[in-house]
C-alpha cells in the first residue's frame, strides 16, 4: 500500500511544499512517482518521515537529520531510542502538569501551597543512582546540597544557561564543524566551566574537571539517549562527545 503526497502532508501535519523539499534536499525521496507526477510514498516511506519529524522536534537541522539517518538507517532500533526518550518526556511533562494544576488549584481556592509539590516533575534527582555508581555517594551527595541551596531563580538561571550551552552544541553540530575546530572548542571550553562549578564533579574546586571525567561524561551522552536528547540525538551528542575528548586532551 501506498499514500499520495497529499494524504500525507494531511496525516503528518505537515504540507505538499515541505514533503517536496525533503524530496528536493534527499531527505525523503517517494518510493514511486506515478505517470501523472503525482508523488507516492510508502510504509518504509512513512517511517522514514516519522523518524525526520521526531529528529525536528528534537530542534536539529535539515543537514544534520540527513546524518543521522545515514549512520543508522536501521529504523527500528533508531525509533526504539527515540520512544525511550518520548517515554521518559512524558512522565516528566505529566508530573509537571499536574504540579501546576496544583498549585493553580490552590491559589484559586485560597488553600496552603505545598512546596513539595510545586517542584514535582522539576526533579533534578532521577540520575543519583547513576551518579553515585560513577563517582560516588559523596559526588552525589555535594552536587544535591548545593542545589537544594539555590534560590529558584538561581536554578531558573543555571538551567537556562545549560540550555543555551545546549542549544549552541546542536547549532554547531548543524553547521557540520569539526570537533576539533576553534567554535567547537570554544563550546566545549564552556561545557567545562560549566561543569566545574558543580559541587562534586570529579575537579571541582581546580576550575576544570577531570580529563577522564570529561571524555566519561561524553560516551555517556552517546549511550543514553536521554542525554543524547539534549544534543540533537545521537549524532549530536557524538560531536560533543568528540569535542569533549579533544579538549580534555590538554587537561590530562
Amino acid at each position: 500500500m501506498d499514500w499520495s503526497i497529499q494524504d500525507i502532508a494531511r496525516i503528518a501535519g505537515t504540507t505538499s511544499r515541505t514533503l517536496r523539499h525533503y524530496d528536493a534536499v534527499g531527505l525523503l525521496k517517494p518510493s514511486r512517482v506515478g505517470g501523472n507526477g503525482y508523488r507516492y510514498y510508502d510504509r518504509d516511506s512513512l517511517m522514514r518521515l516519522q523518524r525526520i519529524l521526531l529528529l525536528r522536534d528534537l530542534g536539529l537541522g535539515l543537514d544534520a537529520i540527513g546524518r543521522v539517518l545515514d549512520d543508522r538507517t536501521d529504523a527500528a532500533p533508531a525509533l526504539r531510542d527515540h520512544l525511550a526518550w518520548l517515554r521518559t518526556e512524558r512522565e516528566r511533562l505529566a508530573r509537571q502538569i499536574a504540579s501546576v494544576e496544583s498549585t493553580i488549584h490552590a491559589v484559586e481556592e485560597g488553600e496552603e501551597i505545598m512546596a513539595e509539590q510545586m517542584f514535582d516533575g522539576f526533579d533534578h534527582t532521577q540520575y543519583k543512582d547513576e551518579v553515585e555508581e560513577r563517582w560516588g555517594k559523596e559526588a552525589y551527595a555535594s552536587s544535591d546540597r548545593w542545589w537544594r541551596s539555590k534560590t529558584p531563580e538561581e536554578r531558573r538561571d543555571w538551567q537556562e544557561r545549560q540550555q543555551r550551552l545546549a542549544a549552541d552544541w546542536q547549532a554547531a553540530a548543524a553547521d557540520g564543524v569539526a570537533p576539533d575546530s576553534d567554535r567547537a572548542q570554544e563550546l566545549a571550553r564552556r561545557h567545562a566551566d560549566w561543569l566545574a562549578d558543580i559541587p562534586g564533579t570529579p575537579g571541582y574546586g581546580t576550575g576544570a574537571p577531570l580529563a577522564a571525567y570529561l571524555t566519561g561524561l561524553g560516551d555517556m551522552y552517546v549511550a543514553d539517549p536521554r542525554f543524547a536528547a539534549n544534543y540533537g540525538g545521537e549524532a549530536g551528542a557524538t560531536f560533543v562527545r568528540d569535542a569533549l575528548r579533544h579538549y580534555a586532551q590538554h587537561l590530562a
